[in-house]
């Protein structure tokens, strides 16, 4: 077998130098990592933003009511902490009324509290709601603001009186798990179980770590120039940990594996980078682009989340390909050092990956029974997709136990499920006559049959500006709450305002103008980043079938993803694994956020093992066999990867967020169905049919595509793999 470093007299891939220089500066480039992450964390604190994200629609009509209410009524958005209490002596009796008095004025000492409202009493007078009007917008008022509100509302409980708390405000203060910390937990206990050794465990880790670390500084510096939501470092940090890991284990395994076959260190470093080394930096430009497709959404706070995914995946792939590579130069033979007893079989180098072998010639043998059926058990998880229901959450569908949930409760059994997400028709007033028709809107919503309560219009000092609020009787998620936004915005204001310029603003109008925002956006979003990931898979392996398979395969992934989620968000038996004990609406953003992180992290498992197989091929010229050897040299990895995957997207369960449950439920289940059905199945099968088509590439295409492998040089390049297996 030849050394795995060329002669110098050879021209060298760009990873092949860079593997060579970490092995010869290793030192430099460990400390290197060590002072950038020091440097980063001593200059970042002056640098840090707030996290805060505006979950408005840029210029729809609920932003723009949004506008009129901050211009027109200082001191107030159109957000509010709900008060609701109850009373079996009644609201307004004297005890109930101290009580709730010294709450709301202790309450408006706190930052971002405005104005409170009287209080709007239940039929049965047992109930009432006071409203404390945010002086801001909700993603504005500090996190403290909330805890403080929360514990003096347990305090004012009590002697009958049972005081509950509703609002943005109160659910982003509500206390949650942390789902970096559980997923990097279970990858360390999968590596550990995979590896069997301590220090090769670690290593993983290590760099993952460092990765993560330096990304999670850069991301608050990133919230001082654009809105980064609070809950962006938990997913940016779980997708960190995933793909470095992944990243990390493929490139260590494959130094394993060149030493295990007689390679010197340095030399099967070199190897690893080289071959592995192209995968992940392959994979990870695909995750990338896949990510920042979210940027064409039109949604400001997917910029946040985009950009700080980025970082997160950027930081740990160069932490695989430098940081990685400098620690095994220093590890050696000594890689496998602190071996656990019974462990490590997962990844063990010796011997032949005979199972692996037998099923991929198993499957190869009936391509067509194995493509069939692998297919139908993908469309039979997606079937539940054609039943989802896209919807923002209520607070209903909050955790049992918390105020937000026990506030929505008591607001429906006294006033309905509609008063806990009211409508705000927002009136500009610039004279008499507008005026009037902002009480002729307000009269009309009352007669509207989906109406249940509407208050009389209140005006602002100047009198130029009105506010009618506007109590469904479906609860805000429900569909009969967007047919009545739809039809006040088409036919109750048009027909009843007489030229009088009404706005339907509020959250619950606010969230529906996303949600068509979204839908709009989303074929755009989906073909722009499929297209992209194609012509990258076709730079990286000139063979247009083969790219196009990856690419309807991923989307059969996403879709069983897609399915599984529409399962649990029903509630029931499923729904209460995750600790969803009702029926949940899936919130427009999750299936676009899911479909550019799967599409990215699906990806990578199909590169490594084209990335395995196009190596075989260019070595044997043989399809068959090719595809049979690089199932079997990857199986091994790829599942290990796919478990550490998987573990860590499990992480998100520990959140209190539903939609962060759904999408680590849906990002681990694509994730199983990738790495074994799409893989171990469709990817065999689909390439034993094709045959020799795998690697055909029309010559004027082959002309026309630059070559972009870094291993390649510009002054010596390789012949493509389609040559080989010309047709």
């Amino acid at each position: 077998m030849t050394d795995a470093t060329p002669p110098q007299a050879e021209p060298q891939g760009f990873l092949t130098r860079l593997a060579t220089f970490v092995i010869r500066h290793r030192g430099r480039v460990v400390i290197g990592w060590i002072v950038l992450l020091i440097a980063v964390f001593a200059i970042t604190p002056s640098l840090t933003g707030d996290y805060e994200a505006d979950y408005g629609t840029p210029n729809s009509e609920s932003d723009n009511a949004q506008k009129l209410i901050q211009d027109r009524f200082p001191g107030n958005s159109d957000e509010t902490v709900d008060v609701v209490y109850k009373s079996d002596a009644g609201a307004e009796s004297p005890a109930a009324k101290e009580r709730v008095d010294a709450f709301v004025k202790d309450a408006q000492k706190e930052e971002g509290i405005g104005d409170a409202s009287p209080p709007q009493v239940s039929p049965d007078g047992k109930i009432a709601i006071v409203r404390l009007a945010l002086d801001r917008p909700g993603w504005d008022v500090p996190v403290e603001t909330g805890e403080n509100l929360i514990d003096d509302a347990e305090k004012a409980n009590g002697e009958g009186v049972q005081l509950e708390l509703g609002g943005s405000v109160i659910q982003e203060a509500q206390e949650g798990g942390d789902p970096a910390g559980v997923g990097f937990l279970a990858a360390a206990i999968v590596l550990l179980i995979a590896f069997g050794s301590v220090v090769a465990a670690g290593l993983p880790l290590a760099t993952a770590a460092f990765g993560i670390a330096i990304s999670t500084a850069l991301i608050g510096v990133l919230a001082a120039v654009v809105d980064v939501p609070d809950w962006t470092t938990a997913v940016a940090s779980l997708i960190g940990i995933g793909v470095g890991i992944d990243y990390s284990l493929l490139i260590l395994t494959r130094f394993r594996t060149e030493m295990h076959e007689g390679r010197e260190p340095n030399a099967a470093i070199v190897e690893a980078v080289r071959t592995a080394g192209r995968s992940a930096l392959i994979a990870g430009v695909i995750v990338l682009i896949a990510v920042l497709g979210l940027c064409v959404m039109g949604v400001t706070y997917l910029y946040g989340v985009a950009f700080a995914t980025s970082i997160s995946v950027l930081l740990v792939m160069a932490a695989s390909l430098t940081l990685l590579p400098a620690l095994l130069a220093f590890a050696g033979r000594r890689v496998d050092r602190l071996k656990i007893p019974g462990l490590g079989r997962a990844l063990k180098t010796g011997g032949e990956p005979v199972r692996a072998r037998k099923w991929s010639q198993g499957v190869q043998k009936r391509p067509w029974t194995a493509a069939i059926v692998g297919t139908a058990v993908l469309l039979l998880l997606a079937a539940p997709l054609f039943g989802i229901r896209l919807g923002f959450p209520d607070s209903g569908n909050d955790r049992d136990g918390t105020t937000t949930r026990a506030a929505f409760q008591l607001t429906e059994e006294g006033f309905g499920p509609g008063a806990s997400g009211p409508l705000l028709l927002v009136g500009d007033l610039e004279s008499p006559q507008d005026r009037q028709g902002l009480d002729r809107v307000a009269a009309a919503a009352r007669a509207d049959k989906d109406v249940a309560f509407v208050a009389p219009p209140r005006v602002n000092k100047d009198g130029d500006a009105g506010i009618v609020l506007v109590s469904p009787r479906s609860s805000p998620d429900a569909p009969e709450t967007v047919e009545l936004v739809n039809r006040l915005r088409e036919d109750t204001i048009p027909s009843s305002a007489g030229g009088t310029e009404v706005l339907v603003g509020g959250v619950t109008a606010s969230l529906e103008d996303q949600s068509e925002l979204v839908a709009s956006r989303l074929p755009l979003f989906i073909v722009g980043v499929v297209g992209l990931s194609f012509l990258l898979l076709l730079f990286a392996f000139r063979a247009p079938l083969v790219s196009l398979k990856a690419a309807l395969m991923n989307l059969l992934s996403v879709g069983a993803a897609y399915g599984v989620i529409a399962l649990f968000a029903e509630g029931g038996f499923f729904g209460q694994l995750i600790g969803i004990d009702t029926e949940v609406p899936i919130a427009p953003f999750i299936p676009v956020m899911m479909f550019a992180i799967l599409f990215g992290l699906s990806m990578d498992y199909e590169v490594f093992l084209l990335s395995r197989v196009r190596e075989e091929f260019l070595k044997i010229g043989e399809t068959h066999q090719a595809v049979t050897e690089g199932l079997a040299k990857t199986a091994r990895v790829i599942t290990a990867a796919a478990a550490i995957m998987i573990v860590v997207f499990m992480g998100f369960l520990a959140s209190e967020e539903v939609f962060l449950k759904l999408m680590g439920l849906g990002m681990a289940t694509a994730i199983l169905v990738d790495a074994t059905i799409v893989r171990m199945v469709l990817v065999p099968a689909v390439m034993q049919l094709l045959g020799r088509m795998n690697w055909w590439i029309p010559g004027w295409l082959d002309r026309l595509l630059p070559h972009l492998d870094p291993e390649a040089e510009p002054s010596s390049r390789p012949a493509p793999a389609p040559a080989a297996g010309g047709s």
